[in-house]
């Protein structure tokens, strides 16, 4: 199969991936082997490939926003079947037997694995991955607008559960990225106020047709009395998604 390749990390503009022939990966035992119709391109790719995370792999396939379709089910794979939807996040891997993992915080495992870091990932036409660590999609989804789902959409997904915010609350966010982005949509579906607060005008903007209910930068007064909702503090540390 053709594969875009990392051996030597390097700034982008010198364009360290390589295209290579390299074999197919076989399924394992519990794993499943997805065809790969789409792999969004995250900024940990780019921190990776530039060096700014040291590789734990080498050679190595970046790229873990992938959705496809399963075309090889190893030996004991009940949750998949060959022509389902699936789709591969970063977290590729964890011990399932660490306090992390028994609390449902299994991105801290001290054992887990990343996809396109510990292990190859989806810019390539194949992947493979545990059954356990894949997302079935539903069939009504474009496979090419799901891909940002996995990461950016989990990120977000994860952040607003957090808050604990309920219909009628007001919620603010501090810049407009891809994640915000996916935030600002369901809080409006919820029936949440939303105040975003940015720098760029782009984003600005780009809140405003997303439905934001105001739009400012960081020293802008938002037209609200909750004054404590706005005030500019240094934001909790959370875990990583």
């Amino acid at each position: 199969m053709k594969a875009w390749v990392l051996e030597n990390q390097a700034s982008i503009e010198k364009r360290p991936l390589l295209l290579w022939e390299v074999s197919i990966p076989e399924p394992e035992e519990g794993e499943i082997r997805v065809k790969v119709h789409a792999c969004g391109v995250c900024r940990t790719d780019i921190h990776i490939a530039e060096g700014d995370l040291l590789l734990r792999k080498s050679p190595l396939i970046l790229g873990h926003q992938i959705v496809g379709v399963v075309e090889k089910v190893g030996k004991g794979v009940n949750e998949f079947k060959v022509g389902d939807r699936a789709g591969i996040a970063w977290l590729n891997f964890s011990c399932g037997n660490c306090k992390f993992c028994r609390s449902g915080r299994e991105n801290l495992c001290p054992q887990a694995k990343f996809t396109g870091w510990n292990v190859d990932g989806g810019y390539a036409e194949y992947v493979k991955v545990s059954q356990d660590f894949a997302f079935h999609l539903w069939e009504n989804l474009s496979l090419t607008e799901t891909a940002p789902l996995m990461c950016a959409g989990i990120v977000s997904y994860r952040a607003l559960r957090l808050t604990g915010i309920r219909r009628g609350d007001k919620l603010g966010l501090y810049g407009f990225g891809p994640a915000a982005s996916y935030v600002l949509q369901v809080a409006k579906y919820l029936g949440i106020e939303i105040f975003i607060i940015t720098r760029s005008e782009k984003n600005k903007n780009r809140a405003r047709e997303l439905g934001a209910d105001w739009v400012g930068g960081y020293e802008d007064e938002a037209p609200t009395d909750d004054k404590e909702l706005l005030k500019e503090s240094k934001p909790p540390s959370l875990p990583p998604p």
